[in-house]
């Protein structure tokens, strides 16, 4: 599950066309829809704070929590940057089968595909049984997760490289179909504004995808009350070309 290392400091850069703002929207829309007006919430696996640093000039009590604590000093210079919040925000490096608050807060979102990094069931489960302990009564937990078949799209599609001058990569993946668990190789070429040098940075990343039908029945194991389940930013079913699952799991 630690997954990021260097990779931190090209991070907002690599990741910059992200649908982040649809990710922020699709939140709203499910307070409005669920009838959840949350005054705190954990983003689990915050990776540079780009989620909850909007969230809390919403006017929210936010913790980021991240195992990767380079990715969280991204995050809190991203915060001062940022200027005064409605809100708060907090970092905590910690591990998604163990996180801890202080208080039951409202609302738990992990989005980004950050459960895919989760590759063993049992730590599933964990993170699952955790969180719905660290939820008020009625609170809500939201999740997306890739399809399968997404994983199958990178296998076939692969390698995937960009050259921007000052950054670059190339990108390989390896699917294991027995497992549904794929495997990124990424050599990334970054170069250092003061010498003009390229330095190198490998990472290797591993990501799971899972039977819709097991994550609900572990969610209800774990104590939430009912799930729904929408596809690809939108609030219908999924369907036979969705790439991104939406759980939204409401705690007993």
């Amino acid at each position: 599950m630690d997954s990021y290392g260097q990779f931190a400091l090209v991070y907002d850069r690599l990741m910059a066309d992200m649908p982040y703002e649809k990710w922020l929207d699709f939140a709203n829309a499910a307070w409005e829809r669920y009838d959840v007006a949350p005054r705190s919430v954990v983003d689990l696996g915050c990776g540079t704070g780009t989620i909850a640093i909007p969230l809390a000039k919403q006017g929210m009590q936010v913790t980021g929590i991240d195992l990767a604590d380079a990715m969280l000093t991204i995050a809190r210079e991203k915060e001062q940057d940022a200027g005064r919040l409605a809100g708060s925000v907090q970092w905590v490096c910690q591990d998604m089968r163990q996180w801890e608050v202080p208080e039951q807060v409202d609302t738990v979102i992990s989005f980004c595909d950050c459960i895919n990094y989760v590759t063993e069931p049992e730590d599933v489960r964990l993170v699952f049984q955790q969180t719905a302990k660290q939820l008020r009564s009625g609170g809500l937990f939201m999740l997306d997760m890739h399809h399968v078949r997404q994983f199958e799209y990178y296998a076939q599609e692969q390698p995937f490289a960009l050259d921007e001058g000052d950054v670059a990569y190339i990108w390989h993946s390896e699917y294991d179909e027995s497992r549904h668990e794929i495997e990124h190789q990424l050599a990334i070429f970054a170069e250092d504004p003061l010498s003009g040098k390229y330095n190198r940075i490998d990472e290797t990343h591993i990501q799971r995808a899972y039977e819709t039908d097991w994550i609900i029945g572990e969610l209800l194991a774990a104590g939430f009350a009912h799930i729904d389940v929408y596809g690809d930013f939108e609030w219908e079913e999924p369907g036979p070309d969705t790439s991104r699952l939406f759980l939204i799991a409401l705690k007993k």
